[in-house]
């Protein structure tokens, strides 16, 4: 078993932002059709949370990578993280 989830866990970090949002989607499609048994429902909403800690995750980790080199008035080079407020600027 152990084996098992440490597959799962490579297959998680593998999957692309975008991948894991499409499957979000679907699975989100599937739990409002009301077609899903309780216990379809309830395996539907864990790979649901999981997909969405991915998404989260992965967020995250593209905030940190973007940064910006700047000069500072000494001619130094100093980098600061990007937010999202200046990006719409």
């Amino acid at each position: 078993m152990p084996a098992k989830a440490k597959k799962s866990t490579k297959k998680s970090e593998e999957i692309s932002f975008e991948e894991a949002a499409e499957k979000l989607e679907s699975i989100v499609e599937a739990m409002e059709s009301d077609e899903l048994p309780l216990e379809k429902l309830l395996v539907r909403y864990e790979q649901g949370a999981k997909l969405v800690k991915i998404c989260e995750d992965k967020l995250e980790a593209a905030e940190k990578r973007i940064t910006q080199l700047e000069k500072n008035m000494g001619g130094e080079l100093s980098s600061r993280t990007l937010t999202l407020e200046e990006d719409e600027d």
